[in-house]
């Protein structure tokens, strides 16, 4: 060593050095050097009901070869249209397969200014009974983005609403709710959130300018819930609270009638295994399977592979932004489990099925 000179740390410079790099991050596309068996299932072990997607847009055939290839018994549309529209779709599926298919009605909005509003919304409820509805879907406008004709912003627990759920309890219908969003999506879209390139593709989805935020949205949900004890309630995806689910215990803990499903959510549970795979076991009884995705074979088998193997460090079903950048990793849950989050659960919300 030369006097009065220090002698660089290879170690140190080693794990020191950082990159600039010009690739783009939409064209980065990692190929996993993970060498781990892999496990197709072609069809789900028990037969399963898919109680949230959305069909508006497809030919009842085509879906009914996808399901058959897959192991679906029946899937349930959430039609994402009102008034005559929507019952003319009702009445396509049914009329194709009414031992297929379902349908739960979209919350028609339209004349909230009116002062028989509510009146007028029961109208519609029976109107989408009479053609098959077996339930119906309060979206997250309410609370977001709705106004009542004073202008303010409407709130999900607003006590105007209130005969509504007394009626879907009268009638045994079932309410499901999508109640805010992500909580990725209440945070500003820029390097540090996770879900950053799938909000760079629908930055309508963001929400972190909202007056409302993510928790109390919640909360305004979860008291309506309390308020009808009779009434059944679905909080769709996980009730917005899968990357939380000691929150999520919480509210199923406090809420008996409240079920959720876990469309869409693959993403979060499958990153973490291990809540995930103790909390399908505790709340058998309460999780329904659903996926909001276009029907498709690869889809619905790697739903099936989420959910049955062990594999590790997979692709997570997903629509084609994705939801972030990891892989998830399988459940392997007993058949006793899977048997009810295929369809033993989903049952018992459609009455009309043996």
């Amino acid at each position: 060593m030369i006097e009065g000179k220090v002698a660089t740390d290879k170690f140190v410079d080693m794990v020191s050095a950082t990159a600039e790099v010009d690739l783009r991050l939409s064209d980065f596309h990692p190929h996993s050097s993970l060498q781990t068996p892999e496990h197709t299932v072609e069809r789900a072990r028990f037969p399963v009901i898919d109680y949230h997607n959305h069909l508006d847009s497809t030919d009842p055939r085509d879906v009914l070869a996808i399901m058959d290839q897959c192991g679906v018994e029946r899937v349930v549309n959430i039609t994402m249209q009102v008034g005559q529209t929507a019952l003319d779709i009702m009445d396509r599926f049914h009329q194709a397969a009414p031992d297929r298919f379902s349908s739960i009605g979209w919350m028609d909005w339209s004349g909230v200014e009116r002062p028989d509003f509510v009146q007028l919304t029961l109208d519609r409820l029976h109107r989408m009974i009479e053609h098959g509805a077996c339930g119906i879907k309060f979206w997250k406008d309410l609370g977001l983005t709705l106004r009542d004709a004073s202008g303010a912003l409407l709130r999900i627990d607003d006590e105007r609403f209130t005969p509504l759920f007394q009626e879907c309890g009268k009638l045994g219908l079932p309410v499901m709710f999508h109640t805010a969003d992500p909580s990725a999506f209440f945070e500003p879209i820029d390097a540090h959130n996770e879900r950053y390139e799938e909000l760079a593709a629908h930055p309508d989805w963001g929400f972190h300018h909202s007056p409302v935020g993510k928790r109390a949205l919640l909360e305004q949900r979860n008291r309506v819930i309390a308020r009808h004890p009779g009434t059944t309630f679905v909080g769709a995806h996980c009730a917005e609270s899968a990357e939380d689910l000691a929150y999520l215990s919480q509210q199923l803990d406090a809420l008996p009638n409240l079920q959720i499903d876990i469309s869409a959510r693959t993403p979060e549970l499958g990153r973490q295994p291990y809540s995930a795979r103790a909390f399908f076991l505790k709340y058998a009884d309460r999780i329904l399977f659903g996926t909001d995705l276009l029907p498709e074979v690869e889809m619905y088998r790697l739903y099936f592979r989420f959910l049955e193997t062990a594999d590790e460090y997979f692709e997570y079903p997903s629509h084609a932004s994705r939801q972030g950048r990891w892989n998830i990793y399988g459940l392997f849950l007993p058949n006793e489990v899977l048997r009810k989050v295929y369809r033993e659960n989903s049952l018992r919300l459609l009455p009309r099925l043996s």
